[in-house]
């Protein structure tokens, strides 16, 4: 047990440095990106910058002259406020690609993370606190679930219960000789897979019957659970 929990909390921890170390990555990528792009865009003040060197490069004293020195002064002015409003929305892009590539690195994590989870449950088997079965009322009640089953599946279910309980695995053969009171080696293995199949396929959940009742290769069918939580009424 200790080894089972120093392994899951050194996952937790790895994955957790690999979840920061992506995220500093990608934010460290974003960052360069846009200080490289800030960098080589043209400065705001270059096109007024020109002006005022042909104005000072060239005696211009005639009217029109002056004029046209007003106009490409007053074009400088609002292309510098254009190219400060294109940093402004380069800024705010690039913070919400940084937000997004992080979000999605953080639900990959968790993705890869619920895999494992369920990878982990289905080499485990279900966990089963309590199991109650009632023939009396073709009822099961599966930790805070209940089942309705009919006669043969709950029949079915019973003989797997007291079976456990005896740490038993059972063929197919012996549950149909179990259920139906004949001799095993009369019954047909294929009867018991039938009723095994059915019992499944009434407690609904793929998943969880599959897990609840497991299938041993070459020796026959058992609960994967506790047999101290499972009761007979």
């Amino acid at each position: 047990m200790r080894e089972t929990t120093s392994s899951v909390t050194e996952a937790r921890l790895a994955g957790s440095r690999v979840a920061l170390f992506g995220i500093i990555a990608v934010v460290a990528i974003l960052a360069a990106a846009a200080v490289f792009l800030f960098l080589n865009l043209p400065d705001a003040n270059a096109f007024n910058a020109r002006v005022e060197r042909i104005f000072v490069e060239n005696d211009l004293t005639s009217e029109a002259e002056i004029k046209l020195l007003e106009i490409l002064a007053q074009s400088g002015t609002a292309f510098s406020d254009t190219l400060t409003g294109y940093r402004v929305v380069i800024f705010v892009l690039m913070v919400f690609a940084a937000g997004l590539l992080v979000a999605a690195l953080v639900f990959v994590l968790t993705i890869i993370a619920l895999n494992r989870r369920m990878s982990e449950i289905e080499r485990a088997g279900i966990q089963v606190n309590s199991l109650i079965i009632s023939r009396a009322d073709r009822t099961v009640y599966l930790n805070n679930m209940e089942f309705t089953l009919t006669e043969a599946a709950i029949e079915t279910l019973a003989v797997l219960a007291e079976a456990r309980m005896d740490d038993d695995v059972m063929t197919g053969a012996e549950i149909e000789a179990v259920i139906s009171g004949r001799n095993a080696a009369d019954c047909d293995e294929a009867a018991g897979a039938t009723r095994i199949k059915r019992l499944r396929d009434a407690l609904g959940n793929q998943l969880m019957s599959e897990l609840l009742v497991r299938t041993i290769a070459r020796r026959g069918y058992m609960l994967s659970i506790d047999k101290d939580v499972i009761r007979m009424v």
